[in-house]
């Protein structure tokens, strides 16, 4: 089921009210430098929590972006999680203007969602793959191709949230979660899939072809 609040995604309401409270208070206690610092937080969290609309391509072949960002790392890796074998992988920094709310890549059910407690190394280094907080979706599409798409906390980003529980079937483009404050999303593919993206490109959750099914 999509978690659908509006043009805001529904975990920024609570950071947005607490700025709401700072500034709040700054007005009951005179205090201005209180009462700015608290309007520059609302404005800040109603941008970061920002959730689009996107247009999802009908190419029922395409792979489309889990999430806002730039391409960091496009080759070959073993995927330890669920299939334990060689991959194609790629990787998406979310910078923290970056909108963090992720998406399904493909049509597919969700067959398992397994979150590992870790450290927090800033998510564009190539350990942050290894050794951060990360939750991991195993999802099967319609034609028996498995996708792994990993959620990686950053060094800012210290909390991730799924919406998505297995045995859930996700429509393409359908929010899946967020990660809250500069992060990375990184996918592992069958050899089937033809990537057309390259490294420094940058691409939005939902709407961007990340490759096709061959």
């Amino acid at each position: 089921m999509q978690a659908r609040s509006g043009p805001i995604a529904w975990p920024g309401f609570l950071f947005i009210g607490s700025g709401a409270l700072v500034a709040l208070l700054g007005l009951w206690s005179s205090g201005h430098l209180l009462t700015m610092l608290g309007l520059a937080l609302m404005g800040f969290f109603t941008y970061f929590f920002r959730d689009p609309e996107r247009a999802v391509p009908t190419d029922a072949a395409a792979l489309v972006s889990p999430a806002d960002g730039r391409i960091i790392f496009l080759g070959q890796a073993q995927e330890d999680q669920f299939l334990h074998q060689p991959s194609q992988k790629l990787s998406i920094f979310m910078n923290l203007f970056d909108v963090h709310v992720n998406r399904a890549p493909v049509t597919s059910q969700l067959q398992a969602s397994v979150h590992r407690p870790g450290r927090f190394v800033a998510a564009n280094r190539p350990e942050s793959s290894e050794v951060n907080e990360q939750q991991s979706l195993w999802l099967k599409t319609e034609s028996g191709q498995n996708v792994i798409m990993v959620q990686i906390a950053g060094m800012l980003a210290r909390r991730i949230i799924t919406y998505v529980q297995p045995p859930e079937r996700l429509e393409k483009g359908e929010r899946v979660g967020m990660i809250c404050f500069g992060s990375r999303v990184d996918l592992y593919l069958p050899e089937d899939w033809k990537i057309n993206v390259k490294v420094g490109d940058r691409v939005k959750a939902g709407s961007s072809i990340l490759g096709r099914l061959s």
